[in-house]
Protein backbone atom coordinates (compact mmCIF):
# COMPACT_ATOMS: atom_id res chain seq x y z
CA UNK A 1 0.00 0.00 0.00
CA UNK A 2 1.53 3.65 -0.68
CA UNK A 3 0.04 7.10 -0.41
CA UNK A 4 -1.20 9.14 -3.44
CA UNK A 5 -2.53 11.39 -0.87
CA UNK A 6 -0.46 11.72 2.32
CA UNK A 7 -4.10 12.07 4.47
CA UNK A 8 -5.72 8.62 3.15
CA UNK A 9 -4.96 5.51 2.57
CA UNK A 10 -5.50 3.82 -1.02
CA UNK A 11 -5.67 0.62 -1.97
CA UNK A 12 -3.59 -0.89 -5.20
CA UNK A 13 -6.53 -2.62 -6.71
CA UNK A 14 -8.91 0.46 -6.42
CA UNK A 15 -6.22 2.75 -8.05
CA UNK A 16 -5.96 4.23 -11.43
CA UNK A 17 -3.76 2.07 -13.74
CA UNK A 18 -1.31 5.13 -14.30
CA UNK A 19 -1.08 6.50 -10.97
CA UNK A 20 -0.74 2.54 -9.72
CA UNK A 21 2.42 2.95 -12.60
CA UNK A 22 3.97 6.05 -10.49
CA UNK A 23 3.24 5.02 -7.48
CA UNK A 24 5.19 1.90 -7.86
CA UNK A 25 7.92 3.04 -9.82
CA UNK A 26 8.35 5.15 -7.00
CA UNK A 27 8.42 2.76 -4.52
CA UNK A 28 10.91 0.22 -6.05
CA UNK A 29 12.84 3.35 -6.79
CA UNK A 30 13.16 4.71 -2.53
CA UNK A 31 14.14 1.06 -2.37
CA UNK A 32 17.02 1.43 -4.74
CA UNK A 33 18.32 4.40 -3.37
CA UNK A 34 18.02 3.07 0.25
CA UNK A 35 20.21 -0.29 -0.55
CA UNK A 36 22.04 1.83 -2.53
CA UNK A 37 23.20 4.27 -0.02
CA UNK A 38 23.79 0.91 2.15
CA UNK A 39 26.21 -0.41 -0.56
CA UNK A 40 28.19 2.58 -0.91
CA UNK A 41 29.63 2.08 2.91
CA UNK A 42 31.84 -0.75 1.32
CA UNK A 43 34.66 -0.16 -1.22
CA UNK A 44 33.85 -3.74 -2.27
CA UNK A 45 30.14 -2.64 -3.02
CA UNK A 46 30.17 0.79 -3.65
CA UNK A 47 30.09 0.43 -7.57
CA UNK A 48 26.97 -1.86 -7.25
CA UNK A 49 25.83 0.76 -4.80
CA UNK A 50 26.28 3.25 -7.89
CA UNK A 51 24.47 1.09 -10.24
CA UNK A 52 21.53 0.63 -7.95
CA UNK A 53 20.80 4.22 -7.18
CA UNK A 54 21.19 4.90 -11.28
CA UNK A 55 18.80 2.42 -11.40
CA UNK A 56 16.73 3.96 -9.04
CA UNK A 57 16.67 7.67 -10.58
CA UNK A 58 15.97 5.65 -14.11
CA UNK A 59 12.70 4.37 -12.06
CA UNK A 60 12.10 7.84 -10.74
CA UNK A 61 12.24 9.42 -13.72
CA UNK A 62 10.01 7.29 -15.28
CA UNK A 63 7.33 7.10 -12.76
CA UNK A 64 7.37 11.22 -13.04
CA UNK A 65 6.97 11.24 -16.40
CA UNK A 66 3.62 8.75 -16.16
CA UNK A 67 1.96 11.65 -13.78
CA UNK A 68 -1.05 12.85 -14.54
CA UNK A 69 0.24 16.41 -13.73
CA UNK A 70 2.17 16.63 -16.82
CA UNK A 71 0.22 18.07 -19.18
CA UNK A 72 3.08 18.47 -22.27
CA UNK A 73 6.11 16.43 -22.66
CA UNK A 74 7.57 19.34 -25.67
CA UNK A 75 9.61 20.98 -22.96
CA UNK A 76 10.31 17.80 -20.64
CA UNK A 77 12.14 16.49 -24.17
CA UNK A 78 14.55 19.44 -24.51
CA UNK A 79 15.64 19.29 -20.76
CA UNK A 80 15.90 15.60 -21.04
CA UNK A 81 18.26 16.15 -24.34
CA UNK A 82 20.19 19.18 -23.13
CA UNK A 83 20.59 17.17 -20.04
CA UNK A 84 21.65 14.38 -21.42
CA UNK A 85 24.22 15.61 -23.90
CA UNK A 86 25.83 17.66 -20.68
CA UNK A 87 25.64 14.76 -18.46
CA UNK A 88 27.69 12.65 -21.10
CA UNK A 89 30.23 15.56 -22.23
CA UNK A 90 30.97 15.89 -18.23
CA UNK A 91 31.11 12.39 -17.67
CA UNK A 92 33.51 11.98 -20.74
CA UNK A 93 35.91 15.23 -20.59
CA UNK A 94 36.09 14.89 -16.69
CA UNK A 95 39.48 13.49 -15.51
CA UNK A 96 39.06 11.88 -11.88
CA UNK A 97 41.60 14.36 -10.61
CA UNK A 98 38.37 17.21 -11.14
CA UNK A 99 35.95 15.02 -9.16
CA UNK A 100 35.57 17.49 -6.25
CA UNK A 101 34.69 20.58 -8.74
CA UNK A 102 32.56 18.41 -10.79
CA UNK A 103 30.70 17.22 -7.62
CA UNK A 104 30.53 21.21 -6.65
CA UNK A 105 29.13 22.21 -9.50
CA UNK A 106 26.70 19.43 -9.58
CA UNK A 107 25.75 20.62 -6.14
CA UNK A 108 24.97 24.51 -7.51
CA UNK A 109 22.83 23.29 -10.39
CA UNK A 110 20.41 20.77 -8.85
CA UNK A 111 20.02 23.53 -5.57
CA UNK A 112 19.51 26.02 -8.64
CA UNK A 113 16.54 23.66 -9.75
CA UNK A 114 15.30 23.05 -6.86
CA UNK A 115 15.09 27.04 -5.69
CA UNK A 116 13.58 27.55 -9.35
CA UNK A 117 10.70 24.98 -8.65
CA UNK A 118 10.43 26.97 -5.10
CA UNK A 119 9.87 30.54 -6.69
CA UNK A 120 7.22 29.06 -9.59
CA UNK A 121 5.24 27.40 -6.76
CA UNK A 122 4.78 30.98 -5.20
CA UNK A 123 4.38 32.76 -8.11
CA UNK A 124 2.02 30.81 -9.93
CA UNK A 125 -0.33 30.43 -6.44
CA UNK A 126 0.34 34.57 -5.86
CA UNK A 127 1.99 34.22 -2.65
CA UNK A 128 -0.94 32.30 -0.97
CA UNK A 129 0.13 28.87 -0.10
CA UNK A 130 -1.17 26.54 2.68
CA UNK A 131 0.86 26.58 5.81
CA UNK A 132 2.46 23.43 5.21
CA UNK A 133 3.19 24.22 1.42
CA UNK A 134 4.68 27.94 2.26
CA UNK A 135 7.03 26.19 4.80
CA UNK A 136 8.55 23.69 2.46
CA UNK A 137 8.64 26.22 -0.36
CA UNK A 138 10.17 28.65 1.77
CA UNK A 139 12.62 26.73 3.05
CA UNK A 140 13.53 25.02 -0.32
CA UNK A 141 14.40 28.86 -1.78
CA UNK A 142 16.64 29.90 1.16
CA UNK A 143 18.78 26.69 1.23
CA UNK A 144 18.47 26.06 -2.53
CA UNK A 145 20.04 28.95 -2.52
CA UNK A 146 22.64 28.96 -0.30
CA UNK A 147 23.71 25.80 -1.76
CA UNK A 148 23.81 27.08 -5.35
CA UNK A 149 26.02 30.21 -4.34
CA UNK A 150 28.17 28.41 -1.95
CA UNK A 151 28.87 25.97 -4.49
CA UNK A 152 29.51 27.77 -7.05
CA UNK A 153 32.60 29.49 -4.49
CA UNK A 154 33.61 26.21 -3.46
CA UNK A 155 33.96 25.29 -7.47
CA UNK A 156 36.40 28.66 -7.48
CA UNK A 157 38.51 27.70 -4.83
CA UNK A 158 38.70 23.80 -5.98
CA UNK A 159 39.61 25.01 -9.65
CA UNK A 160 41.60 27.60 -8.41
CA UNK A 161 39.69 30.85 -9.90
CA UNK A 162 39.27 32.12 -6.83
CA UNK A 163 41.99 32.32 -3.81
CA UNK A 164 42.08 28.95 -2.19
CA UNK A 165 43.14 30.86 0.90
CA UNK A 166 39.98 31.98 3.44
CA UNK A 167 38.54 35.22 2.43
CA UNK A 168 37.60 37.18 5.80
CA UNK A 169 36.55 41.11 6.69
CA UNK A 170 36.00 42.52 9.54
CA UNK A 171 32.66 41.20 11.92
CA UNK A 172 32.04 38.64 9.34
CA UNK A 173 30.66 36.53 11.61
CA UNK A 174 28.43 38.53 12.75
CA UNK A 175 27.43 39.73 9.41
CA UNK A 176 26.69 36.13 8.70
CA UNK A 177 24.36 35.41 11.95
CA UNK A 178 22.40 38.59 11.25
CA UNK A 179 21.77 37.56 7.65
CA UNK A 180 21.08 33.96 8.95
CA UNK A 181 18.90 35.26 11.28
CA UNK A 182 17.31 37.51 8.99
CA UNK A 183 16.31 34.41 6.73
CA UNK A 184 14.75 32.71 9.34
CA UNK A 185 12.86 35.00 10.18
CA UNK A 186 11.52 35.77 7.03
CA UNK A 187 10.46 32.57 6.27
CA UNK A 188 8.14 32.72 9.68
CA UNK A 189 7.09 35.81 8.13
CA UNK A 190 5.76 34.47 5.08
CA UNK A 191 4.96 31.24 7.02
CA UNK A 192 3.02 32.97 9.94
CA UNK A 193 1.53 35.95 8.40
CA UNK A 194 -1.20 34.91 5.14
CA UNK A 195 -0.51 37.29 2.42
CA UNK A 196 2.38 38.56 3.62
CA UNK A 197 4.27 41.14 1.10
CA UNK A 198 5.41 39.49 -2.23
CA UNK A 199 8.73 41.29 -1.64
CA UNK A 200 9.89 39.35 1.72
CA UNK A 201 9.73 36.30 -0.70
CA UNK A 202 11.87 37.61 -3.35
CA UNK A 203 14.74 39.25 -0.98
CA UNK A 204 14.93 36.38 1.24
CA UNK A 205 15.77 34.64 -1.92
CA UNK A 206 18.35 37.48 -2.95
CA UNK A 207 20.08 37.17 0.43
CA UNK A 208 20.22 33.02 0.63
CA UNK A 209 22.13 33.65 -2.41
CA UNK A 210 24.63 36.35 -1.02
CA UNK A 211 24.75 33.92 2.30
CA UNK A 212 25.51 31.11 0.40
CA UNK A 213 28.81 33.19 -1.13
CA UNK A 214 29.63 34.93 2.79
CA UNK A 215 29.41 31.21 3.92
CA UNK A 216 31.99 29.62 1.98
CA UNK A 217 34.14 32.47 1.21
CA UNK A 218 35.85 32.36 4.67
CA UNK A 219 36.96 28.01 4.09
CA UNK A 220 39.91 27.72 2.71
CA UNK A 221 40.59 25.14 0.05
CA UNK A 222 41.92 22.43 1.93
CA UNK A 223 38.33 22.80 4.43
CA UNK A 224 36.58 21.60 1.52
CA UNK A 225 35.69 18.06 2.73
CA UNK A 226 33.60 19.08 4.99
CA UNK A 227 32.04 22.06 2.76
CA UNK A 228 31.41 19.46 0.23
CA UNK A 229 29.57 17.06 2.69
CA UNK A 230 27.91 19.95 4.56
CA UNK A 231 26.92 21.62 0.81
CA UNK A 232 25.51 17.91 -0.05
CA UNK A 233 23.32 18.11 2.63
CA UNK A 234 21.89 21.44 2.41
CA UNK A 235 21.36 20.21 -1.35
CA UNK A 236 19.12 17.25 0.29
CA UNK A 237 17.14 19.31 2.59
CA UNK A 238 16.22 21.29 0.15
CA UNK A 239 15.22 18.50 -2.29
CA UNK A 240 13.35 17.65 0.25
CA UNK A 241 11.28 20.15 1.09
CA UNK A 242 10.52 20.28 -2.60
CA UNK A 243 8.70 17.08 -2.24
CA UNK A 244 6.56 18.28 0.11
CA UNK A 245 5.60 21.37 -1.80
CA UNK A 246 4.95 19.38 -4.80
CA UNK A 247 3.50 16.35 -2.99
CA UNK A 248 5.94 14.16 -4.51
CA UNK A 249 7.32 11.60 -1.92
CA UNK A 250 10.26 10.21 -4.06
CA UNK A 251 11.58 13.74 -3.74
CA UNK A 252 10.68 13.61 0.11
CA UNK A 253 12.72 10.32 0.72
CA UNK A 254 16.02 11.00 -1.48
CA UNK A 255 16.36 14.55 -0.37
CA UNK A 256 15.96 13.00 3.47
CA UNK A 257 18.93 10.29 2.38
CA UNK A 258 20.66 12.71 1.01
CA UNK A 259 20.65 15.68 3.54
CA UNK A 260 20.96 13.03 6.77
CA UNK A 261 23.67 10.90 4.68
CA UNK A 262 25.67 14.49 4.10
CA UNK A 263 25.04 15.94 7.49
CA UNK A 264 26.63 12.96 9.02
CA UNK A 265 29.32 12.83 6.50
CA UNK A 266 30.05 16.45 7.68
CA UNK A 267 30.46 15.53 11.25
CA UNK A 268 32.77 12.55 10.86
CA UNK A 269 34.76 14.88 8.56
CA UNK A 270 34.95 17.75 11.51
CA UNK A 271 36.06 14.62 13.82
CA UNK A 272 38.64 14.05 11.25
CA UNK A 273 39.87 17.73 11.39
CA UNK A 274 39.41 18.60 15.04
CA UNK A 275 36.72 20.91 14.16
CA UNK A 276 32.97 21.26 15.64
CA UNK A 277 30.31 20.91 13.71
CA UNK A 278 28.61 23.75 15.53
CA UNK A 279 31.29 25.90 13.47
CA UNK A 280 30.93 24.34 10.36
CA UNK A 281 27.03 25.01 10.75
CA UNK A 282 27.75 28.88 11.28
CA UNK A 283 30.83 29.19 8.53
CA UNK A 284 33.24 30.18 10.76
CA UNK A 285 35.57 27.37 10.58
CA UNK A 286 38.38 27.35 7.86
CA UNK A 287 40.23 30.48 9.09
CA UNK A 288 44.00 30.30 8.47
CA UNK A 289 46.01 31.02 11.48
CA UNK A 290 47.80 34.16 12.54
CA UNK A 291 51.28 34.28 13.41
CA UNK A 292 51.09 34.08 16.74
CA UNK A 293 48.79 30.82 16.98
CA UNK A 294 51.00 28.69 14.39
CA UNK A 295 52.82 27.08 17.01
CA UNK A 296 56.69 27.00 17.89
CA UNK A 297 58.90 27.12 14.95
CA UNK A 298 60.56 23.82 13.82
CA UNK A 299 64.28 24.22 14.22
CA UNK A 300 66.85 21.35 12.30
CA UNK A 301 67.86 20.18 8.76
CA UNK A 302 66.65 18.25 6.34
CA UNK A 303 68.08 15.28 4.62
CA UNK A 304 67.01 14.52 0.98
CA UNK A 305 67.75 11.95 -2.24
CA UNK A 306 67.21 11.65 -5.23
CA UNK A 307 63.94 9.82 -6.62
CA UNK A 308 66.62 6.78 -7.64
CA UNK A 309 68.14 6.95 -4.62
CA UNK A 310 65.03 6.66 -2.66
CA UNK A 311 63.65 3.56 -4.86
CA UNK A 312 66.65 2.08 -4.35
CA UNK A 313 65.83 2.01 -0.19
CA UNK A 314 62.23 1.20 -0.92
CA UNK A 315 62.83 -1.79 -3.15
CA UNK A 316 64.77 -3.51 -0.74
CA UNK A 317 61.88 -3.22 2.30
CA UNK A 318 59.79 -5.84 3.35
CA UNK A 319 56.65 -3.64 3.92
CA UNK A 320 55.66 -0.26 3.07
CA UNK A 321 53.23 2.17 3.79
CA UNK A 322 51.94 4.42 1.00
CA UNK A 323 50.11 7.95 2.64
CA UNK A 324 48.17 9.61 -0.35
CA UNK A 325 47.36 13.07 -0.44
CA UNK A 326 46.53 15.96 -2.60
CA UNK A 327 49.26 16.59 -4.29
CA UNK A 328 49.19 13.19 -5.97
CA UNK A 329 45.83 14.41 -7.48
CA UNK A 330 47.31 17.48 -8.18
CA UNK A 331 50.20 15.57 -10.29
CA UNK A 332 48.00 13.34 -11.69
CA UNK A 333 49.80 10.30 -10.34
CA UNK A 334 47.62 8.03 -9.57
CA UNK A 335 48.21 5.43 -11.95
CA UNK A 336 51.73 5.21 -11.68
CA UNK A 337 51.25 4.86 -8.04
CA UNK A 338 49.07 1.78 -8.93
CA UNK A 339 52.17 0.54 -11.58
CA UNK A 340 54.55 1.55 -8.45
CA UNK A 341 51.99 -0.65 -6.08
CA UNK A 342 52.74 -3.70 -8.65
CA UNK A 343 55.71 -3.35 -9.11
CA UNK A 344 56.76 -3.63 -5.41
CA UNK A 345 54.12 -6.83 -4.86
CA UNK A 346 56.10 -8.60 -7.58
CA UNK A 347 59.30 -8.44 -5.60
CA UNK A 348 57.04 -9.91 -2.46
CA UNK A 349 56.80 -6.69 -0.21
CA UNK A 350 53.76 -6.06 1.30
CA UNK A 351 52.36 -3.06 0.47
CA UNK A 352 49.43 -0.94 2.34
CA UNK A 353 47.58 2.54 1.52
CA UNK A 354 46.59 4.58 4.54
CA UNK A 355 43.59 7.06 3.58
CA UNK A 356 43.09 9.85 5.72
CA UNK A 357 39.40 10.86 6.08
CA UNK A 358 40.33 14.26 4.66
CA UNK A 359 42.93 13.76 2.75
CA UNK A 360 41.99 15.55 -0.84
CA UNK A 361 39.44 18.16 -1.04
CA UNK A 362 36.32 15.92 -1.01
CA UNK A 363 35.15 13.02 0.67
CA UNK A 364 36.94 9.67 0.11
CA UNK A 365 39.19 11.99 -2.93
CA UNK A 366 42.03 10.03 -2.26
CA UNK A 367 39.59 6.34 -2.48
CA UNK A 368 38.21 7.61 -5.72
CA UNK A 369 41.75 8.15 -7.49
CA UNK A 370 43.00 4.67 -6.12
CA UNK A 371 40.01 2.68 -7.40
CA UNK A 372 39.92 4.59 -10.61
CA UNK A 373 43.91 3.39 -10.81
CA UNK A 374 42.97 -0.09 -10.02
CA UNK A 375 44.52 -0.53 -6.60
CA UNK A 376 42.59 -3.52 -5.14
CA UNK A 377 40.13 -2.13 -2.34
CA UNK A 378 41.60 -4.55 0.30
CA UNK A 379 44.89 -2.23 0.29
CA UNK A 380 43.31 0.54 1.33
CA UNK A 381 43.36 1.76 5.05
CA UNK A 382 41.33 3.70 7.16
CA UNK A 383 43.27 5.74 9.96
CA UNK A 384 42.40 3.95 12.87
CA UNK A 385 43.16 0.38 11.12
CA UNK A 386 46.74 1.16 9.38
CA UNK A 387 48.00 3.21 12.28
CA UNK A 388 49.59 0.11 14.69
CA UNK A 389 50.94 -1.01 11.62
CA UNK A 390 53.88 1.73 11.19
CA UNK A 391 55.57 0.41 13.75
CA UNK A 392 56.59 -2.55 11.89
CA UNK A 393 56.34 -0.59 8.59
CA UNK A 394 60.19 -0.52 7.15
CA UNK A 395 59.15 2.40 4.63
CA UNK A 396 56.19 4.58 4.86
CA UNK A 397 55.90 6.94 1.44
CA UNK A 398 53.88 10.15 1.56
CA UNK A 399 52.74 11.42 -1.47
CA UNK A 400 51.69 15.10 -1.03
CA UNK A 401 49.92 14.90 2.06
CA UNK A 402 50.71 17.47 4.83
CA UNK A 403 49.26 18.45 8.00
CA UNK A 404 47.06 15.02 8.28
CA UNK A 405 51.16 13.27 8.97
CA UNK A 406 52.64 16.30 10.95
CA UNK A 407 53.60 14.68 14.68
CA UNK A 408 52.48 18.34 16.08
CA UNK A 409 49.11 17.35 15.87
CA UNK A 410 49.81 15.19 18.79
CA UNK A 411 52.31 16.94 21.09
CA UNK A 412 52.31 20.57 20.33
CA UNK A 413 49.96 22.06 22.51
CA UNK A 414 50.18 25.32 20.55
CA UNK A 415 49.56 23.92 17.16
CA UNK A 416 46.66 25.24 15.29
CA UNK A 417 45.77 21.52 14.68
CA UNK A 418 47.16 20.41 17.86
CA UNK A 419 43.80 17.44 18.83
CA UNK A 420 43.74 16.33 14.88
CA UNK A 421 43.89 12.86 14.55
CA UNK A 422 46.84 12.37 11.98
CA UNK A 423 48.20 9.25 10.13
CA UNK A 424 51.30 7.99 12.71
CA UNK A 425 53.89 7.85 9.62
CA UNK A 426 56.85 9.30 11.63
CA UNK A 427 56.91 5.71 13.37
CA UNK A 428 58.16 4.14 10.60
CA UNK A 429 61.32 3.28 10.47
CA UNK A 430 62.09 4.91 7.46
CA UNK A 431 59.83 8.16 5.69
CA UNK A 432 59.97 9.15 2.38
CA UNK A 433 57.92 12.42 1.59
CA UNK A 434 57.49 13.40 -2.31
CA UNK A 435 56.80 17.28 -2.61
CA UNK A 436 57.84 20.10 -5.06
CA UNK A 437 59.29 22.04 -2.05
CA UNK A 438 59.18 22.55 1.60
CA UNK A 439 56.31 24.64 1.41
CA UNK A 440 54.10 24.41 4.75
CA UNK A 441 50.33 23.02 4.03
CA UNK A 442 47.26 24.42 4.58
CA UNK A 443 47.95 25.15 8.26
CA UNK A 444 50.53 27.21 7.97
CA UNK A 445 52.91 25.88 10.24
CA UNK A 446 56.32 23.38 9.48
CA UNK A 447 55.81 20.11 9.52
CA UNK A 448 57.76 18.13 12.56
CA UNK A 449 58.02 14.93 10.54
CA UNK A 450 60.25 16.59 7.69
CA UNK A 451 62.94 16.64 10.35
CA UNK A 452 62.96 14.02 11.73
CA UNK A 453 66.02 11.81 11.64
CA UNK A 454 64.17 8.77 10.51
CA UNK A 455 62.30 11.10 7.40
CA UNK A 456 63.96 11.89 4.28
CA UNK A 457 62.15 14.26 1.32
CA UNK A 458 62.63 13.54 -2.24
CA UNK A 459 61.91 16.58 -4.22
CA UNK A 460 60.13 17.74 -7.17
CA UNK A 461 56.46 16.51 -8.83
CA UNK A 462 55.12 13.15 -7.56
CA UNK A 463 53.90 11.31 -10.81
CA UNK A 464 57.99 11.76 -12.23
CA UNK A 465 59.43 10.82 -8.71
CA UNK A 466 56.86 7.64 -8.38
CA UNK A 467 58.08 6.92 -12.24
CA UNK A 468 61.91 7.00 -11.29
CA UNK A 469 60.59 4.59 -8.26
CA UNK A 470 59.51 2.26 -10.45
CA UNK A 471 62.50 1.72 -12.29
CA UNK A 472 64.64 1.47 -9.49
CA UNK A 473 62.17 -1.56 -8.76
CA UNK A 474 62.12 -2.70 -11.83
CA UNK A 475 65.77 -2.67 -12.10
CA UNK A 476 66.15 -4.30 -8.43
CA UNK A 477 64.09 -7.11 -9.69
CA UNK A 478 65.92 -7.60 -12.99
CA UNK A 479 69.24 -7.38 -10.91
CA UNK A 480 67.68 -10.19 -8.93
CA UNK A 481 66.59 -12.60 -11.74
Amino acid sequence: MLLSNPDTFVNFGAMDPTMLTVELAYLFAAVSFIVGLKLLSSPETARQGMFLAEFGMTLAIVGTLFHHDVITYEWIAVGIAIGTVAGMVIAIWTPMTAMPERTALSHAFGALAVALVGVAAYYSHGGILPTVKMTAVGLEVMLGAITFSGSLVAWGKLRGTLPGAPITYPMQNIANMAILIGLVGSVLMLVLVPGAPTWIFYAMGLFSFVFGVLLVLPIGAADMPVVMALLNSYAGLAGSATGFAINNKILIIAGALDGASGFILSILMCRAMNRSITNVLFGAFGKAPDAAAAGDQVTGTTQSMTAAEAGEVISNAERVVIVPGYGMAVSQAQLVVKEFYDALTERGIDVKFAVHPVAGRMPGHMNVLLAEAGVPYDKLYDMDQINPDFRQSDVAIVIGANDVVNPAARTNKSSPIYGMPILNADEARHVFVLKRSMAAGFAGIENELFYRPNCTMVFGDAKKTVIGFVEAARNATAEAA
